[in-house]
């Protein structure tokens, strides 16, 4: 766009003439460090004592099942943002394949796990600066942190990549020197029994694996996440499918060194001091209390980026949600124009985040999961819907590319949904219940239509990839 002396070139906004257009100044580094500051390498600590006992010492073979998964589920948004390079991740995907209300329900789901995966970093910041600091109240920590995130959430996105790239370095450092001190243990004064029991060993529970695969979903939102940046990123129809495979496959691959090297050093997870914090068992176990102490300090370091990542995400769904008139246009749908971020959008998610005072760390965890399956599962079935239904790639190798894949990723993310603990539905169904409400009072009862969608291209020319149709077989 040229520009004047001092003066921008104007930029596609809404009707009331707010600029609804968002900066590109994003590469594939800030990509995958933004993917990963989400997904936080060291998350697999967060689930590592609940998931250990649930599968009764085989994380690592939870993990392996997630992965494969989430594998499938991040080939399906690669497909769909090369489509729709658009902010909005799954809502914007659902919605092009299957209507807007469909669309709205999807993002609605999305909505839960991006509102609380804040929420849950902040009360993991505030019980571990609780723990260093015992008489500073950890609602103090939560509020502090609350308002840094939102801060720099504010400030800019290109900012919150900066800042994510040093906090994912760390936490690279630290597991180098985790899995190292874990080799120099199970070769000196340790004794390992097997090393193939935390992946397979007889009599281990199956049914168990998949329900502990089900609740480390939640590990994996991140390359999810990269999508909703399609909108401030340099050519996002090549950099934005590399990013979500990239992180998926980077991160998977940190989850399960770390799961079976803790599992290797500390096999037995009955004596765990407690599930929630068996990390601290394993660390000490491993380095005594010196790595512990790096561990804690890396770990916080991790949650904050992650916070600061799941915020910006979530703000960008809300504005395009805004943007769209699903949610009020006035209140979402606007830019700052010093610093074009959605600012009001921030303000809302950093307001929700104090809900972390009054909330437990395990019903919050809880229902991260939820919506997070439930939109992997309509973004897998949304690239089948695309590309050979409505666009007709219906070749031989279309069908596997286009059709078997996804909906292979589709069934096992539903199954994978439906392995949740019952209190986890507790929570997801009236949420669900509600964005259903929301949806009647926007199309009046469906007697109109839900408002025009923002595809993207208003003034940018990102359009649809071109189509190359292969003729169908004859009949």
């Amino acid at each position: 766009m040229s520009t004047t002396a001092g003066t921008p070139a104007a930029r596609p906004g809404d009707a009331s003439g707010h600029d609804t257009k968002l900066a590109r100044v994003l590469g594939l580094p800030a990509l995958i460090f933004f993917g990963l500051a989400y997904m936080v390498p060291l998350t697999v600590w967060t689930t590592y004592g609940i998931v250990t006992d649930q599968t009764s010492g085989h994380l690592p073979a939870a993990y392996v099942v997630t992965i494969v998964a989430m594998l499938l589920t991040a080939y399906s948004y690669s497909r769909m943002v090369q489509a729709r390079p658009t902010s909005g991740s799954a809502y914007t995907y659902a919605s092009a394949a299957f209507g807007r209300p469909v669309g709205f329900m999807v993002g609605w789901a999305l909505l839960l796990d991006y509102l609380f995966l804040p929420m849950l970093n902040v009360l993991v910041i505030g019980l571990y600066m609780k723990d260093y600091f015992p008489d500073i109240p950890v609602e103090v920590w939560i509020v502090l942190f609350v308002v840094l995130v939102t801060g720099l959430n504010i400030l800019g996105v290109k900012l919150v990549a900066n800042v994510n790239m040093i906090f994912v370095v760390a936490q690279f450092v630290f597991i180098a020197v985790f899995v190292v001190l874990v080799v120099g243990k199970i070769t000196g004064d340790v004794e390992v029994k097997s090393f193939t029991a935390p992946f397979v060993e007889s009599g281990m529970d199956s049914s168990a694996i998949f329900a502990g695969a089900a609740v480390l979903a939640l590990s994996f939102l991140g390359f999810d996440a990269v999508s909703t940046l399609a909108e401030e990123t340099r050519d996002p129809r090549r950099l934005i499918p590399r990013a979500i495979m990239l992180c998926t496959v980077i991160g998977g691959g940190l989850y399960l060194l770390q799961s079976y090297a803790g599992h290797l050093v500390f096999p037995d997870y009955t004596t765990f001091e407690s599930v929630d914090t068996a990390g601290t068992d394993v660390m000490k176990a491993t380095g005594g209390d010196l790595l512990n102490s790096f561990f804690t300090a890396v770990y916080v370091a991790s949650a904050f980026a992650s916070a600061m990542a799941s915020q910006a995400s979530v703000s960008r769904i809300l504005f395009a949600m805004g943007r769209d008139g699903s949610l009020p246009r006035p209140v979402f749908g606007r830019l700052s124009e010093r610093f074009r971020t959605p600012v009001t959008a921030n303000l809302i998610v950093g307001t929700i985040g104090l809900s972390a005072l009054f909330l437990s760390l395990t019903t919050v965890a809880s229902v991260v999961s939820f919506g997070a399956l439930a939109a992997f599962s309509f973004v897998n079935l949304a690239v089948v819907k695309h590309y050979v239904i409505d666009n007709g790639r219906r070749s031989g190798r279309d069908i596997v590319l286009f059709g078997v894949i996804p909906f292979v990723g589709f069934l096992v993310t539903v199954w994978l949904w439906t392995q949740l603990t019952w209190p986890t539905f507790r929570i997801g169904l009236p949420w669900v219940a509600i964005g259903f409400v929301v949806l009647l009072i926007v199309t009046r009862g469906f007697q109109r239509k839900p408002p025009a969608m923002y595809t993207g291209d208003e003034g940018d020319e990102l359009v649809d990839e071109p189509v190359e149709r292969t003729a169908p077989a004859a009949g």
